[in-house]
């Protein structure tokens, strides 16, 4: 088969793999609630322009106490789309200090609807749909991670 073929085929069929997708850096964070339960996580960290462009796209699963942590220089107004997106997510949005200030549950996958952070963000986390409700998670709740000082 062409190469040019077998790139097609990877962008329409949606491996992410074979379109050279970015790497991401693991880590863990605990979630700790206002009830002082801690929910630990496997995320991943998207950080470069490239990591947060790709995100979650095309991943077909997501392991229930995984997330992906996309981190920003500076605490701006977010927007993000799940265009591409097979997953459903909860999105939270994190301040400087940790605090979760908003919470869109159950974002529709490949939508195209803006999803815009409550006020500026200096972080967001994805995690599977329905976890926030299912773990008791809400705003003002604070996620425990080094980026989080």
């Amino acid at each position: 088969m062409p190469v040019l073929l077998l790139a097609l085929l990877a962008f329409w069929t949606g491996d992410a793999a074979a379109q050279g997708a970015a790497s991401f850096e693991r880590s863990g964070l605990i979630i700790e609630t206002a009830q002082g339960q801690q929910h630990r996580f496997d995320i991943e960290l998207a950080v470069t322009p490239a990591q947060q462009a790709q995100g979650l796209m095309y991943r077909q699963r997501m392991a229930p106490d995984a997330g992906m942590l996309f981190l920003y220089d500076r605490p701006q107004s977010v927007a993000m789309w799940m265009k591409n997106t097979l997953i459903p997510l909860d999105m939270l949005f994190i301040d400087t200090k940790g605090r979760i200030t908003g919470i869109e549950e159950r974002t529709v996958p490949f939508s195209t609807q803006t999803i815009e952070s409550p006020g500026l963000a200096s972080a967001v986390l994805e995690l599977n749909a329905g976890t926030a409700e299912r773990l008791g998670i809400r705003v003002g709740d604070r996620l425990v991670h080094p980026a989080f000082r």
